[in-house]
Order: C-alpha cells, then structure tokens, then sequence
C-alpha cells in the first residue's frame, strides 16, 4: 500500500532552447555562475516538498558537467545543509557513486551526516555510468565487470565498518588495516567513529541490470531499490519486480510484491492528456538528448543516438515521443484524478509497494517542477495519505 511520496532532482539548472530543435547537448558550456544556481534550486525544491507533506527529496552525485545536466557533486554535504533549511523532510542520497569514493571516507561522512541531522540522511550507493565522471577518479566503467567487482568489495567494507564495532578486511583491492605498528602496538583492526546513530543503516540503491548477481547482492545487505523516476533507465516492469523479489526470498527476506521496492515515475499534472503532453514534451526531449548516447533510453540505434545530437536530424530519427513514454508506463500525465487513479491500479498489482517517487526530467525549469509538485501534494497525495 503507497504510503509515502519523494521526488529525485538529480541537480540540473534550469535551461533554454531546450528540445530536439535546441541547443545540442554537447554544445552547452554555461558559466560558473549559471552552474552554481544548482544549489538556491535544491533549496527551493527541499522547501516545497517540506511544506507539503512529501517523505524524501532525493539527490544524485554527478561531476563535471559544464553543461548543467547534472551538477551535485557531494551529495552529503548538500544533504546537511538542506536538512538545517527544512524541519521534517528526509534527504535521500541518490546516489553516492562508491567506485568514485574510498569506502571508508563514504562510511564515516555518511555517518557524521545521520549524527548531526538525527536520522535524516538516507543513504544510498551506485556503481556509476558517466565513463567522464568514473574514470577521472581512478576506477573503472567501462569494464563493467571491473566496476561490479570493486563496487562489491566497497559495499562490504561500507556495512563491515556500519555493523562491527572494530573491523578488520583482506580483498582484492583493499587491506584494512594494514599491519603497522601504531603506539606500541601492531594495527589488526579499526573502529569507524563515529559510527552511525541510526543502524541498521536503511540503504538504497538503483535497480538498473537486474541480474541475479546485482539482486542477491543486494538482498544480501538488505539494500532497498529504486526503479526509474531518474534513479534508473526504463520503468518498472512485472519481470524486475518478480525478480527482486526472489532474490530477497533466497536471502531469506521474505516481501510482498513491491516490498522494499520505490517504483519512480515522471508526471505532469494538466487539464488533459493532450495539454500535458504539449507542455512537458521539450522537458522530455531535453532528456533523451541527454540520455540517449548513455544507453539509457532503450532501443534505440547506433544512427538514431547519433542523430539525437543534430537538431537538424533529431525530429526525423524516428526517436521516441512522449505519448510512447506514456503508453510505456514510465509518466503519468493528465488530470490529477487520473494519475491517482493509474496509481491506485500499481499499488494493486503490487501490495508491497509503500513508496513512490515522482519528478520532472533534467531540463525541467525550477517554477514547473515546484507547480507540478504542489498540485501533486494537493491533488494527488492526500488520496494515499488520509489512510
């Protein structure tokens, strides 16, 4: 049963010409100034949702993105500040990308965050997927087996360093402690301090591949996970979802359909279908810019990713629109009582589910994304809260 509602802002600044006609994605290089407005952005958004009753305003750790789309680069930090501008509003960590991180430095900033907001720092981990961000740190991506491999041996330290008192590790990539001589005596483990006040730690953590190894790995740790609404590529379809589920079940947590699963959608609120469609279709078409040469918009060909970035071939490619989007499952757009309707039908076909994401893509500017969601506050939630 939905009970609780967040939205993921993955910090992109507000743009212009956006759209396949627009600026190329590539092209864009906006001032530091323009960058910086990022974070007034967050803080506005974090107020909003504050005031109206949403559970956790999601945040995505991304560096280097000159051209705006994505530019939290401590996600940790940022959290703290919002969580001193707000009273009640969770600040979720969407993610901590742990191969850009040493494991350790992630384990105790998460933790001296949870200690100085009272628990209300949500964290979360990724592997990553912009080859630009991963590598200039040091570590893998495009060795996608490289990269699940390292991410792995962090997250075990990470929960280690969590849920012990002192700690000791030998892995592949990291031996922790090293044995040193320290203060008259040899060094065979450390303690994390501080530790985090609110354990077990509640973790989060896209649902991208969806393979077995990534399920059970998650369940392992009790890792929750995110699909869509921005935190993974494509919607959330019956097979993953079965899938995750199963894995818990190996890992003897047993769930119902949906448990420990925050299903994302992008919405918004119109009049009609056609009205919203209208409104929202640059905001989407600035996303697939963005996101088509990443592989995260599904089917496309090598020609057509090409074309996404000329606009005088973009609208020719064949390229998907939003009323595919739509049809697809992964927006929810028209008048308030329908969108509640569409989500009173996934929270029957999956009565596990508690939690629900929803949000605007990147490209989005700050006056839609505060409209849409005080409607949705206004018009839509109070159908799952009043229960």
């Amino acid at each position: 049963m939905i009970t609780r509602f967040g939205s993921l802002f993955a910090g992109h600044v507000d743009l212009d010409n956006e759209g396949l006609d627009g600026t190329p994605v590539n092209a864009r290089w906006l001032p530091d100034e323009h960058l910086a407005t990022v974070f007034p952005k967050a803080e506005a958004i974090a107020r909003l949702m504050d005031r109206t009753g949403y559970d956790t305003f999601w945040l995505a750790e991304h560096h280097f993105q000159r051209e705006g789309y994505e530019c939290i680069p401590n996600v940790l930090l940022l959290a703290l500040h919002l969580c001193h501008i707000t009273r009640n509003i969770r600040i979720g960590c969407g993610f901590n990308i742990a191969p850009m991180w040493h494991p350790i430095r992630m384990a105790e900033d998460y933790a001296t965050v949870d200690r100085l907001t009272n628990g209300r720092v949500v964290f979360g981990v990724g592997r990553g997927y912009h080859s630009r961000e991963v590598e200039s740190f040091g570590a893998p991506i495009l060795d996608q087996d490289a990269n699940r491999e390292l991410f792995e041996e962090q997250v075990d330290i990470i929960f280690k360093s969590f849920n012990e008192r002192a700690f000791a590790h030998q892995g592949k990539h990291y031996t922790i402690p090293p044995a040193v001589p320290y203060r008259g005596y040899e060094v065979r483990e450390i303690t994390l301090v501080p530790r985090p006040k609110t354990l077990p730690v509640e973790c989060w953590q896209p649902v991208v591949s969806a393979s077995q190894r990534a399920l059970d790995f998650m369940a392992k740790h009790g890792i929750k996970g995110i699909i869509g609404g921005g935190a993974a590529a494509g919607g959330a379809s019956d097979k993953v979802i079965h899938a995750f589920r199963e894995a818990r079940a190996r890992a003897g947590r047993e769930t119902e359909l949906g448990g420990d699963l925050c299903i994302g959608y992008s919405f918004h609120i119109a009049d009609s279908v056609e009205q919203g469609i209208k409104e929202a279709t640059p905001f989407f078409e600035e996303n697939i810019k963005m996101f088509a040469p990443l592989g995260f918009v599904a089917g496309l060909t090598p020609e057509q990713i090409d074309a996404a970035a000329d606009p005088k071939r973009a609208r020719h490619a064949n390229l998907p629109t939003l009323r595919h989007a739509l049809k697809a499952g992964t927006w929810l757009i028209g008048p308030p009582e329908q969108i509640t309707e569409q989500l009173m039908e996934i929270q029957h076909r999956y009565p596990g589910l508690e939690v629900v994401n929803v949000g605007q893509p990147v490209g989005t500017p700050l006056a839609v994304i505060l409209e849409q969601l005080e409607r949705f506050s206004a018009q839509v939630m109070p159908a799952f809260k009043r229960r």
